[in-house]
């Protein structure tokens, strides 16, 4: 429910808004009854209506793209940044600086690890803003609502992170099963890499194919290993591979561990069902149903979790899905968003998934 103490309506940036994340986050908001889209940046497209650069958008009385530099931030609430890694936190931290009432949601990765050496190791160089990365609250909406509510600057986690820490958490935090040996396998459509022109993302060199990629070296997997440890108390390490799919949208992600003692895979269902029990985006599927689809989430701020029995007595297999560009990035920001202002959690978000 909306709290009484919230605004009727807030002014919204999007920064980065011609890319899909950005996209996505203008789409969501368009339907979402407290919030107007005042300024959408896009240094590269100045200029151009947005419906000349997403034409399914057109007609809605967007505001024309336009630099950041012209965007006037004191009229504004809430930015949603989604702009690339390593750009971000300068940005932010200038905008901090100049205007204290301003909330930004990020999109990107900068501000995502807390340790600003982890963050150098994986990203290759220092941290621009190391006093506001240990001000941010890592926005896994189900897990951070107090943290969110009084916070000014919200790290939208990753999507493959998303994908694994919903069904992960309740379970490693609660000694489910043993958190040293977590396997996850997961699968993303080709948006999950940004809208720039890349030569492994073209329809000749992924179609009809499926393909492993930054085997033991992908950067969600120290941002799951953060959140692990955390819940854990102890550091944890995982094993993450992940793979391209050839889909627009969408992840799946294949988790397999080994029980914890006594546990049985329908002890695991039964803690998950309970713990997202009245939680309005995490289905916890019923024992023995079919295995969820990406197509069964597509669209839509949902995550479907499921739990199977491995052949290999004392292994549970969870199989857990989400769009990667609406639960996985956008639809995670405003559910945020939503959180950080006491609006009702689900507004703006409760669009069906699209079938097929």
């Amino acid at each position: 429910m909306t709290s009484p103490l919230s605004p009727s309506s807030i002014k919204a940036a999007i920064i980065g808004a011609s890319g899909y994340t950005g996209e996505e986050t203008v789409r969501l908001l368009l339907r979402h009854p407290r919030v107007e889209i005042v300024a959408l940046g896009a240094d590269r497209k100045a200029g151009l209506p947005y419906g000349a650069v997403y034409p399914h958008l057109d007609g809605r009385g967007l505001p024309d793209l336009c630099a950041l530099e012209d965007i006037d931030f004191t009229t504004i609430d809430v930015a949603f940044c989604c702009l690339p890694h390593g750009t971000t936190q300068q940005v932010v931290a200038d905008l901090f600086a100049r205007y204290p009432r301003l909330k930004i949601v990020d999109l990107s990765a900068d501000f995502r690890l807390r340790d600003g050496d982890l963050y150098a190791t994986w990203y290759g160089h220092p941290h621009q803003a190391l006093e506001l990365q240990k001000e941010a609250v890592y926005g896994l909406s189900e897990f951070s609502r107090d943290a969110l509510k009084s916070a000014r600057l919200v790290a939208c986690p990753g999507c493959y992170p998303t994908s694994a820490l919903l069904p992960l958490l309740p379970l490693v935090g609660r000694g489910l099963i043993d958190d040293g040996s977590v396997i996850i396998d997961a699968k993303t459509g080709a948006t999950g890499g940004g809208r720039s022109a890349k030569e492994n993302l073209l329809h000749g060199e992924m179609g009809e194919g499926l393909s492993a990629y930054a085997i033991a070296h992908h950067r969600h997997a120290p941002e799951m290993e953060q959140a692990l440890s955390q819940v854990a108390n102890a550091p944890l390490t995982v094993t993450f591979t992940p793979h391209l799919a050839p889909m627009s949208r969408g992840i799946l992600a294949t988790i397999y561990a080994t029980l914890g003692e006594g546990e049985t895979p329908q002890s695991v269902h039964e803690a998950l069902t309970e713990h997202y029990r009245g939680e309005p985006f995490v289905r916890v599927l019923p024992w023995g149903a079919p295995p969820p689809a990406t197509q069964h989430v597509r669209g839509s701020n949902y995550v479907h979790i499921a739990v199977f029995a491995d052949r290999k007595e004392g292994r549970v297999i969870i199989v857990s899905v989400i769009d990667n560009l609406v639960k996985g990035s956008s639809g995670q920001a405003v559910q945020n968003m939503n959180v950080m202002y006491g609006f009702d959690e689900t507004e703006g978000l409760m669009q069906a998934p699209l079938f097929p």
